[in-house]
């Protein structure tokens, strides 16, 4: 081998090298390339991908189980700089790997549409107007054993709390501005016209129009 030809293959070595280290420096200690994986997403909110399981699959992972909630999965896709990543367990509600942060660069979260859903084995894009008219929001009542954020309105004990204020019925008949619901008067009304009299105390028995006799006093 000549020395041009030592030359030219020092060289060459010498790239290859330089490259590889620079490759190894860029992913395996700076971590500087974009990871793209599926996390959950808000079929209430956002146009999700949705995957569904294969009855006719025996394959783990895609074959359809026991439980119906595992045989269908809304998600979306995240681009996120792996670098950015914190070393920590996705599956941990504490842990922040697969979200954007705000104003983040080189993150972006991917939603469903016609060009895409094949590319992420998707059966179809989520409609959230569709699902929360399908699937409405049932408010649940909350445990303040449980949740320190929930409030439960008590009745205070105007004996024990000063700024305490019971409503009280007024009466009609003595408050001039007490003003009383016609249908609870109404229905009073006819409680009282309907009450069993007796004979012997006319003076407070109701007389009915179409009573063809007064009762005989004795």
């Amino acid at each position: 081998m000549d020395k041009k030809s030592k030359i030219l293959f020092a060289v060459f070595a010498l790239l290859i090298v330089g490259s590889v280290a620079v490759t190894y420096w860029k992913i395996m200690v700076k971590k500087d390339y974009i990871i793209e994986a599926q996390t959950d997403c808000d079929p209430y909110a956002e146009k999700c991908f949705l995957w569904e399981c294969d009855p006719e699959s025996t394959v783990e992972g895609e074959a359809c189980v026991e439980d119906p909630e595992e045989n269908s999965w809304y998600f979306q896709v995240i681009k996120r700089n792996a670098s950015r990543i914190p070393l920590c367990d996705p599956n941990d509600e504490e842990c922040d790997a697969l979200t954007c942060g705000e104003n983040e660069p080189e993150c972006e979260y991917i939603f469903c549409d016609e060009t895409n859903m094949e590319e992420q084995y998707a059966s179809s894009c989520n409609d959230p107007i569709v699902y929360t008219e399908e699937n409405p929001v049932e408010e649940e009542e909350c445990d303040p054993e449980v949740d320190e954020e929930c409030v439960v309105e008590e009745e205070c004990d105007p004996e024990v709390d000063e700024e305490c204020v019971v409503e009280e019925e007024c009466d009609p008949a003595t408050d001039a501005e007490c003003v009383v619901d016609e249908e609870v008067a109404s229905e009073d009304a006819s409680a009282e016209t309907t009450a069993p009299c007796d004979s012997t105390t006319a003076d407070v028995c109701p007389i009915s129009s179409d009573a063809s006799t007064a009762p005989e006093l004795e």
